[in-house]
């Protein structure tokens, strides 16, 4: 399976990180850790969910782009 992960500067944790696909999120202190952090939630949902939840859930074909807009 080839998955996205979002990573985001938060405050509080350091970095939160989301898969898009899943719909599965976690955070870590540094981008590596969120990365590894997010890499196990991953892991635990498809080693223990039901077919019929990640079926649910799977939603290929994500993509993220930069796009720049104007703002004043």
């Amino acid at each position: 399976m080839k998955l996205t992960a979002v990573l985001e500067p938060d405050e509080i944790s350091g970095y939160s990180a989301i898969c898009p696909e899943l719909d599965v999120a976690s955070q870590g202190e540094s981008e590596d850790e969120a990365l590894t952090n997010l890499r196990e939630a991953i892991d635990l949902l498809l080693e223990t969910a039901p077919r019929s939840e990640i079926q649910r859930r799977y939603r290929p074909g994500v993509k993220v782009r930069s796009m720049e807009v104007a703002y004043a």
